[in-house]
């Protein structure tokens, strides 16, 4: 299964890890993120991966369900976050998408393809989120010619099981495309170290952070089931599920890089390859 899977990866999606998003009060913070982002984005060239998949908490929500973007194409920028300068648009592998959403339904999982705008989907450019926009600023979305994205929102309706069950149908999904597959969870952590942050200074945030770092360094990714959800919540993360579908697609036992990991705010960023050749 995991012989079309050429690259792996947690990458953050904070705007910190990009220097061109950043104000004049933010210089320096992200500088150790943004070199991780650096040499993931070495590894993904050296993979020559045809499509990179991204796992975002921050596109369309579907109440349910997990869902599948099924445009021709994506396009955003930073301007929420000060940043409008840094915009991206690129293609979306809609055949690869497609396959992926109709392997997660024969999972059992619920699923749905979403477009948006035009009413032709292969013609429709859908909203691109700062979680993707970010991981593919290095990871092909600035290359000649850039990689086609597969964009899926997970569902905290599902359970953390259900959750490496897409992940395993998208695994099988892209081992019958035949392509070489980059996969990336894009996640931010904790969200409460940081008591001027919307969320205020929440002891579950660091020691959620803790945790993580400490399951990534051992490449145990299995032991993200141990994590309570409720607990999870409390720690205000964004990447519990992203990394519990990475889980399912990579399986057990595989080496991991940590590159990094930082809180130079109110929200944690941590930079991870895995070893899947």
């Amino acid at each position: 299964m995991l012989r079309s899977i050429v690259f792996a990866a947690i990458a953050p999606h904070g705007s910190l890890a990009i220097p061109d998003a950043r104000g004049p009060e933010e210089k320096g913070k992200g500088d150790a993120t943004a070199a991780g982002m650096e040499e993931l984005g070495r590894r993904f060239a050296a993979a020559r991966p045809e499509a990179v998949v991204v796992f975002t908490p921050h596109n369309v929500h579907v109440e349910g369900a997990l869902a599948v973007v099924v445009s021709g194409k994506a396009a955003g920028d930073l301007a929420q976050w000060g940043g409008p300068q840094v915009r991206l648009e690129g293609p979306l592998d809609r055949e690869l998408a497609i396959a992926v959403k109709e392997a997660i339904r024969n999972s059992g999982l619920p699923v749905v393809g979403i477009s948006f705008g035009g009413n032709d989907p292969a013609m429709a450019v859908h909203p691109m989120d700062w979680a993707v926009l970010i991981p593919y600023w290095y990871l092909g979305g600035r290359s000649q010619p850039q990689v086609p994205l597969v964009i899926i929102s997970p569902c905290r309706d599902l359970g953390p099981q259900e959750h490496v069950r897409a992940g395993r149908a998208v695994a099988s999904a892209a081992a019958s495309s035949g392509r070489r597959v980059a996969l990336v969870a894009s996640a931010d952590h904790g969200h409460g170290h940081d008591a001027a942050g919307p969320y205020g200074i929440r002891p579950e945030s660091r020691a959620y952070d803790d945790r993580v770092v400490e399951i990534v360094r051992s490449g145990r990714l299995e032991r993200l089931l141990e994590l309570d959800a409720d607990w999870v919540n409390a720690a205000a993360a964004d990447s519990w599920w992203q990394m519990l579908m990475l889980h399912g697609a990579l399986g057990d036992g595989l080496r991991a890089d940590l590159l990094s990991y930082e809180a130079p705010t109110y929200y944690g960023m941590l930079t991870a390859a895995f070893e899947v050749s």
